[in-house]
């Protein structure tokens, strides 16, 4: 077992008006006990228009739940009409910001290059990126897993200190296990983050391969986290549907501590 603290995050898209985010929040709470924050990280990423109410609610009820956004700009201002910058964030007390997501380069056009820059200005304006990584279905037929996450990686990581690395929190979406009828299995899924890691330990060194979280964001549920946290190699879960519910988010942080 190492030493590496799991970690739950909440991926709510864009679910959740910010009179409903505040419920769910306040029912999270509820629910969770000071013993399950103890043994796991809890953090929510609602979408823009609640970050300030779960901001609130997580203050004013003194909750240990980590505030994250689902994406930003990687300039602090300018003329970026729709846009959202890193400083906006961190002036409400965001700690996490998740960068790279699938839908963000397969539906919005992200590429490794941009997903960079907005690596870097998270970590310059003082929060942890959670930068996702994965690959498709026609990808994992051909045998390029590997080739494809290794990409992802070293784009991400290319010429950025160590130290600024190990603030860094890494997701693996396998995108060809999502709404295609393929199920991940928690073999499949340990394996690729295990090759990860490696690639991590080659480019940055065994330290910072050691105590680098490593999330698994396949359709994480209460039915299969603890199969899911009982591998080795994965550190946690980038939640998405189960995550909208307080009630089966609550399950998932409570059977994913190891």
């Amino acid at each position: 077992m190492s030493d590496r603290k799991p970690m739950m995050a909440g991926n709510w898209k864009m679910h959740h008006t910010h009179l409903e985010a505040i419920q769910v929040v306040q029912k999270l709470g509820f629910r969770l006990e000071s013993k399950d924050f103890d043994r796991v990280d809890v953090v929510i990423c609602p979408a823009f228009t609640a970050l300030r109410s779960v901001q609130t609610t997580i203050d004013g009820d003194r909750l240990a739940i980590g505030l994250g956004a689902q994406d930003c700009h990687w300039e602090k201002q300018g003329a970026f009409t729709g846009e959202v910058s890193p400083l906006m964030l961190a002036k409400l007390n965001v700690k996490y910001v998740i960068v790279g997501h699938s839908e963000r380069r397969e539906m919005f056009g992200e590429t490794d290059e941009i997903v960079a820059k907005k690596l870097r200005a998270v970590l310059g304006a003082g929060m942890t990126p959670i930068i996702c990584v994965g690959e498709t279905l026609d990808e994992r037929e051909h045998g390029t897993t590997e080739e494809k996450v290794k990409g992802q990686i070293e784009a991400a990581f290319q010429r950025l200190p160590a130290e600024e690395a190990a603030r860094c929190i890494v997701a693996y979406e396998p995108i060809w296990a999502i709404g295609t009828g393929h199920n991940a299995t928690p073999d499949d899924a340990n394996e690729t983050i295990g090759v990860i890691r490696r690639h991590v330990r080659v480019g940055l060194g065994d330290a910072l391969a050691d105590g680098l979280r490593i999330l698994y964001g396949g359709s994480v549920k209460p039915g299969n986290v603890a199969a899911l946290m009982a591998m080795p190699e994965i550190d946690g879960g980038l939640v998405g549907g189960a995550s909208l519910d307080p009630d089966e988010f609550a399950r998932v942080v409570q059977f994913g501590a190891r």
